[in-house]
């Protein structure tokens, strides 16, 4: 909560220090404290003018000392601003100082940013050039190539004043020390899942990984074991090699993944960072979980193998992809993908197509050769970028996605006309001190009579880790639809109740509310029950959603030993469907502040 906001003074106690001269101007020392110290706020000072303006010129925070925040052991943010003459408010200094600390009896890490801003220009520029792709910060290519006399000639004074190359001369040292080599060695591996081939991360051309793939299973495959890898910058700027190899012990299949992509800009780490402009080819031969497709990690992730039920619902996928996709500053993204695919019925997954006489006839695989487009408008989108996700900071204008897919009967081999929109809207809203809500909506519809593998399959979640954007109690495949509405709701609390009671507000546990749900339907020409021929019928288990949408709920405590999230979710209708779960506790870890 800031101090100048108008819940300030619900949030904060004000008192009138002292007034002093700030850069040649008399100011009043206006000191503030939140009423209560383990909320998200802080301490400090602000400096005012002592004229009509009011204008301040200075602002010191610091976060109080029993704040419900992780490994931060002291922190302060020191502002000044000037005034131009129209009026307008410029900040001329932006000093950040932390002080970390794992626990409290560790030793701790002290890290500064400072932003020194000068030279300000109001007057419109020579050519307009620059505003078409409007970055927030343009870089010049030969920026990471300026020599340290080039950065201590304009840098300003202040920046200057640092040790060189203080950094890098003490990880030298703690690298030789035999211990920390392995202990940084695994904490990389685990933090970025993908392991080197050289001893100097910089020249690594080639990585293993991701790790936590190399061994997991399903109910399909058996044990499942894969080898993977992906070169890297060292060995080419715009030029990515990417693919793996997997084996299972029950189906004794050979999958594999071979992926070619060309950038038309240069990367600095990974060829999935921001902004995309890129040609990628890609062959896929693997297994293909209906209704079971994962946002954020990886299918093969070893977490994932553990699961509440046996995960059968799956076939064999080949699947062939050349694909165009262009990211833009403003927040614009498109693409398009052509796709060629063949997908093969397991004992599990059976396809038994219904003829026009009504006789059904057990099918091994159909073909599709579809074109998707993709549109997605994200502005002032901030994210984490790592090498294979982008995991969202801030939803705070609205992000908007829309995508299209096409095909038709007798073209390049496809099996089905077959046409698919689907649209999606996902907010964050503050509510400062009082933590955030996360709101995620899509709706979508299968416009063309197709059999069910090509029908809407809700994201089930069949393992025990929480996953954003899927259905925590609900089976794979239980529900097909051919248009739906739904949502995904969570309310982060930040420790809002937590924070108020004596000896629990001690553990800094913060408390979580989510409610997700679908509205679904099925038209008759997509059931098989009416539409009839060239349609498949439904496996055993799947169901069409009635005139009450599927809805679940859950509570939780995030912050569980600074790294561990504990929900409970309970199944709110279609509670008398065989086979299924109605309440169950899922659990994800991440390390946050």
């Amino acid at each position: 909560v800031s101090p100048l906001s108008s819940m300030g003074p619900n949030f904060y106690k004000y008192y009138l220090l002292d007034t002093l001269d700030v850069n040649g101007q008399k100011c009043v020392d206006l000191g503030f404290v939140p009423f209560v110290p383990e909320g998200f706020g802080f301490t400090g000072h602000l400096f005012v003018t002592l004229d009509s303006t009011y204008f301040v010129k200075k602002a010191i925070l610091n976060v109080p000392k029993n704040i419900n925040l992780n490994f931060v052991s002291g922190m302060t943010i020191e502002q000044t601003f000037e005034k131009t003459e129209d009026g307008t408010r410029i900040i001329t200094k932006d000093d950040i100082n932390v002080d970390f600390k794992l626990t409290e009896k560790s030793k701790g890490m002290y890290a500064r940013r400072l932003n020194i801003y000068s030279n300000h220009s109001f007057l419109p520029p020579e050519s307009d050039e620059i505003f078409k792709e409007s970055a927030p910060i343009i870089t010049l290519q030969n920026a990471y190539k300026q020599t340290e006399d080039f950065w201590d000639l304009n840098r300003p004074e202040e920046a200057g004043k640092r040790k060189q190359n203080t950094v890098e001369k003490l990880m030298e040292k703690l690298r030789s020390v035999p211990i920390f080599y392995v202990t940084e060695k695994i904490v990389t591996i685990l933090t970025s899942g993908y392991i080197g081939t050289s001893t100097d991360p910089a020249k690594n051309k080639f990585e293993f990984g991701p790790a936590n793939t190399f061994i997991s299973g399903n109910a399909i495959e058996g044990a499942r074991f894969r080898v993977g890898g992906t070169t890297t910058t060292a060995f080419s700027k715009r030029l990515f090699l990417e693919g793996y190899a997997a084996y299972g012990t029950t189906d004794r299949k050979i999958k594999y993944d071979a992926l070619i992509e060309y950038s038309f800009n240069d990367k600095k780490e990974y060829r999935k960072e921001f902004p995309v402009n890129s040609i990628r080819l890609e062959y896929l031969y693997d297994i293909n979980q209906l209704g079971q497709q994962y946002m954020y990690t990886n299918k093969d992730n070893i977490f994932l193998a553990w699961k509440r039920q046996r995960d059968t619902r799956a076939t064999y996928l080949r699947n062939a992809e050349l694909t165009y996709y262009r990211e833009h500053y403003n927040g614009i993204a498109y693409g398009a993908v052509l796709r060629n695919k063949k997908e093969y019925s397991t004992d599990y997954a059976v396809f038994d197509r219904i003829e026009e006489d009504g006789r059904i006839t057990p099918i091994k695989s159909y073909s599709m050769t579809e074109l998707e487009f993709k549109f997605r408008y994200a502005p002032n989108e901030k994210f984490y970028q790592t090498r294979n996700y982008r995991y969202p900071i801030t939803f705070d204008a609205p992000v908007i996605t829309l995508n299209h897919i096409t095909a038709r009967k007798g073209v390049l081999g496809a099996d089905y006309t077959y046409n698919r929109t689907d649209l999606g809207i996902q907010k964050r809203f503050w509510f400062s001190a009082f933590g955030y809500l996360d709101i995620i909506g899509k709706a979508g519809k299968v416009w063309d009579k197709v059999p069910y593998p090509l029908l809407i399959l809700p994201n089930a979640n069949l393992s025990y880790t929480i996953q954003p954007e899927s259905y925590t109690n609900m089976n794979a495949m239980e529900f097909i639809s051919d248009e739906y509405a739904s949502w995904d709701v969570t309310y982060f609390m930040n420790g809002l109740l937590l924070n108020r009671l004596p000896l629990i507000k001690k553990l800094k546990w913060r408390e979580v509310l989510s409610f997700r749900g679908m509205y679904g339907h099925l038209t008759d020409k997509n059931n098989p029950y009416y539409g009839g021929k060239d349609l498949y019928l439904f496996p055993e288990g799947s169901y069409t959603l009635g005139n009450t949408p599927y809805m679940e709920a859950g509570v939780g405590i995030e912050n569980i030993f600074k790294f561990l999230r504990l929900d409970y979710v309970w199944r709110l209708t279609y509670r008398d469907n065989p086979g299924i779960q109605t309440k169950g506790v899922r659990f994800s870890m991440k390390l946050s502040f």
